[in-house]
């Protein structure tokens, strides 16, 4: 995950969204969308299937016109203004290559289409040829060509007219797994060369969190959350980013009054814990307080070590290359997520309905500041 990427606040963003609604019908595809995208900024915009990532995407490149707000691109208002005069090409998910052409000529169509003269488009298309790599290919059909070599074609006739911004939707969706992460190697270091703004829709988290320099969380069509990958990652906004990260364990607590170090003592249905005052600066008997623990945060002991936590029981496994995630449930029937090194496990000697105890350093909390308040 990259971390510490921050977009560069003292330069004029390339792409502003300023409270931009997009309804069809009684329908409200995106609400209230206000961001800005940095010059040479990679983003990536993830959500579930029909969140308006999508839709955030299209209007950016003049597909679809908002409903309301605006949307400046280099610092001029583009409502209205048709796709071919915004310079903002896409990767498709489908890739939408002319299987009637060969690959120079799919790289050339944009700049034909430009008026640009055969020998220039030529000499620039076999540049892009040469920086993706497929030069060898030139000269064939669409349809003799693998996977990934269709994505190089894709990113070739998008990149030839040079850009300032490059629009990607879902392109690597798809790939086998193996070529999945050739290609987000291939996306990753051709924008930091090219120095130029990507905007990356996609489902995928790895996809998003391993390229991205910045991530937009987007849920029935509202941003639940900006943030670098790390910081999405470890402090999540509020329950539905939590979730839908899928590795964070989530407990709904009730304070129950200051702790000895400085912090607050917590209970919950399993236990009780301590949350840091870095996490709860001010609390009051009786607030409710959502927190996670992050699944490579917890900790697994025998049930006879002695070791205070919650009881449950291994209710499966599954193997994450060096890692495995273990799925706990404990008797009030909370699933419970653990990660841990397969020398670890081996260590505990755990199968199914194997007896354990979890239990995490108080430090290891997270507070979700939009699930606090007064207990009914």
């Amino acid at each position: 995950m990259k971390a510490n990427a921050q977009m560069d606040q003292s330069s004029e963003p390339i792409v502003k969204f300023d409270n931009v609604v997009k309804r069809f019908g009684s329908f409200t595809a995106v609400k209230k969308a206000d961001f800005e995208i940095g010059r040479g900024e990679f983003l990536a915009i993830m959500g579930s299937s029909g969140c308006g990532k999508t839709t955030t995407l299209r209007m950016l490149a003049g597909l679809e016109d908002p409903t309301e707000g605006a949307i400046y691109l280099d610092g001029e208002q583009v409502n209205g203004k048709a796709t071919w005069d915004r310079d903002t090409p896409m990767v498709w998910q489908s890739l939408a290559l002319f299987p009637f052409l060969t690959v120079q000529e799919n790289v050339e169509f944009a700049l034909k289409m430009r008026g640009i003269g055969k020998e220039e488009r030529r000499q620039r298309a076999d540049k892009w040829l040469d920086k993706m790599q497929i030069t060898e290919f030139a000269d064939r059909n669409i349809n003799q060509l693998s996977g990934g070599q269709k994505q190089r074609v894709a990113l070739a006739r998008a990149l030839v007219t040079e850009p300032k911004i490059l629009l990607l939707d879902e392109p690597l969706s798809a790939l086998d797994a193996h070529l999945k992460v050739r290609m987000q190697s291939v996306l990753s270091n051709l924008q930091k060369d090219l120095g130029i703004t990507f905007v990356y829709v996609t489902h995928s988290m790895s996809e998003a969190f391993s390229m991205a320099d910045r991530v937009v969380i987007m849920s029935r069509g509202q941003i639940e959350q900006i943030g670098t990958p790390e910081e999405i990652y470890r402090e999540p906004h509020n329950r539905f980013v939590a979730e839908f990260l899928g590795s964070a364990n989530i407990f709904d607590g009730v304070v129950e009054g200051p702790a000895e170090d400085g912090g607050w003592r917590v209970s919950y249905e399993g236990g009780e814990t301590v949350l840091d005052k870095s996490e709860l600066a001010e609390a009051r008997k009786g607030q409710a307080v959502t927190f996670i623990v992050s699944a490579e945060n917890m900790q697994l002991s025998l049930p006879d070590s002695g070791q205070p936590g919650i009881a449950a029981s291994v209710a499966g496994e599954e193997f994450i290359g060096g890692t495995a995630m273990v799925f706990l449930e404990t008797a009030t029937g909370q699933e419970l997520k653990v990660q841990k090194t397969h020398e670890e496990l081996s260590q505990l000697d755990l199968h199914a309905g194997s007896r354990i105890i979890v239990h995490w350093a108080p430090d290891s909390c997270h507070v979700l500041p939009g699930e606090t308040g007064a207990r009914n």
